[in-house]
């Protein structure tokens, strides 16, 4: 076999082995990089795979209280269920004191809340065998692939580890949007990665506060702020995306702090009498999405109470107890919310859970994603196209590859599971 090799656009160093086929892959009536996908699929050197992995999104403002050792998650991260990805994001993990903006980044309270959810997620049950002994039955083990704290701001992604041999290029990129515009009280933190030949970016934020007029205004230009300032690197000779919306799968989660454009006792009688389409119709973020500084992100329905304000250690809102006096008026107002933008996710529940650790309830959502695969049709060159090592299929290729979807469905139109 005499192979020959192609280079890639270009880049350096990098070149791929497609066939013992003489020649240097041109072809009459075609451009070269039209030339090199029609040579690739008519040697039947891969064919494209999309399978369905099942992600859970959470959102939590925690209020700056600490997590006790013994805090059961569970119920928040919906253990009974089989995830493949989490994607968990914090704000407030801290109190938003001077201190804490100003200083040196304390990561004590975000390594607390990392164990916990590790813990939470592989944790162990003890069952009894046929002759009576105990033993632990773990469950799918988690391992956390990137995480990143900025003063109250902390992601995390973990993955089942199986998963882990096809997971590459995790990177961060951080942007403050607090005091003076650049520090970290409030902004965002966005993590991204490839999954196989997808890619995945997760930006958790932490936007102006306020029901002030103007105060909306303050929260679209900080969502502007982080569109435009958040960068990844592209990679030594790869060409990956670079901002937000460049990625395939981008989930947004956060304290988004939209509150609701009606008067507060208005708002309290329709939120007491569970009127969510009225109290919908006036949300300010409904309003961005549909043409202001979120055009173009979904968000599924909401069919559950306003997240914030509410009391500590309470079911009742911040300001509804009589006789009790409060520092602030807070409405009530869905401030905690998950967005995503392009194609391939399918948003399958969308709901909050009831802890009372913090002000906020926490908001999760769980999508279908779908997955890119290429696969080489020779199985001994399988680990070409599925390995994480060096060989693995150049991303720029792969992005010109999959550019045709007709490719990668042609065969079978029915999604598959990775089991």
């Amino acid at each position: 076999m005499n192979p020959f090799t192609i280079d890639i656009w270009g880049i350096t160093g990098t070149s791929l082995i497609v066939a013992n086929t003489p020649g240097d892959g041109r072809r009459e009536g075609g451009g070269r990089r039209g030339s090199i996908g029609d040579l690739l699929w008519e040697q039947r050197i891969f064919h494209c795979l999309s399978f369905v992995q099942i992600l859970f999104a959470s959102t939590w403002n925690v209020g700056g209280i600490p997590p006790d050792d013994d805090l059961n998650l569970e119920d928040w991260l919906d253990t009974k269920n089989n995830y493949d990805i989490y994607v968990i994001g914090f704000q407030e993990v801290v109190p938003l004191s001077a201190k804490n903006v100003l200083g040196s980044e304390k990561h004590g309270i975000s390594m607390k809340w990392s164990s916990l959810i590790r813990k939470t997620l592989n944790k162990c049950s003890v069952t009894k065998s046929q002759g009576g002994n105990k033993r632990d039955k773990c469950s799918t083990s988690f391992i956390c692939i990137v995480s990143k704290h900025m003063v109250g701001i902390l992601v995390s992604v973990w993955l089942k580890e199986k998963l882990l041999p096809f997971t590459q290029h995790p990177s961060v990129s951080c942007v403050g949007c607090g005091i003076m515009g650049c520090l970290g009280n409030k902004g965002s933190v966005s993590v991204r990665f490839l999954l196989h030949e997808t890619s995945f970016c997760v930006v958790c934020c932490h936007l102006a506060s306020g029901e002030k007029e103007g105060d909306g205004m303050h929260r679209n230009s900080n969502a502007m702020e982080i569109f435009s300032r958040t960068r990844f690197p592209s990679g030594p000779s790869l060409d990956l995306p670079r901002k937000i919306n460049d990625h395939e799968r981008v989930i947004l989660l956060g304290d988004l702090n939209y509150r609701i454009s009606l008067p507060e006792d208005e708002t309290r009688c329709l939120v007491y009498q569970k009127k969510w389409d009225s109290l919908l119709e006036n949300d300010q973020l409904k309003v961005e999405i549909e043409g202001g500084a979120f055009e173009g992100w979904h968000e599924g329905a909401i069919n559950f109470s306003p997240t914030y304000k509410y009391y500590s250690n309470s079911d009742e809102y911040y300001g509804s107890l009589q006789g009790l006096k409060t520092k602030k008026k807070r409405a009530p107002a869905w401030c905690d919310r998950i967005l995503w933008h392009g194609s391939g996710l399918n948003e399958i529940a969308y709901d909050r859970c009831e802890s009372k650790h913090s002000d906020h309830r926490p908001v999760r959502a769980t999508f279908n994603v779908e997955v890119d695969v290429l696969t080489n049709s020779n199985s001994s060159d399988q680990r070409l196209f599925l390995s994480a090592g060096p060989d693995r299929i150049p991303y720029k290729l792969r992005d010109f590859l999959l550019d045709d979807h007709h490719h990668c469905h042609d065969d079978d139109d029915d999604d598959s599971v990775i089991n």
